[in-house]
């Protein structure tokens, strides 16, 4: 998956929930989540742990399944 699919996969998955309080959750600054779901920078690995526990979904679910859709 690039970057910008990323990113808005990972904004559409938290969905009105707001940045800040995400960013606490999964222990990254607001900046590095923004960044993130800009497509601007890609989660070091266990950066991509920590989101897929947060958004309850494996890896491969997360990050390279097509399947998963978000609204």
């Amino acid at each position: 998956m690039d970057a910008q699919a990323l990113g808005r996969r990972l904004a559409a998955l938290r969905g009105s929930q707001s940045l800040e309080e995400a960013a606490l959750y999964i222990g990254v600054t607001p900046h590095a989540l923004a960044q993130y779901e800009a497509g601007l920078r890609v989660p070091r690995d266990e950066v991509k742990l920590r989101l897929s526990r947060y958004y309850g979904l494996s890896l491969e679910q997360l990050f390279f399944d097509p399947q998963v859709h978000v609204s």
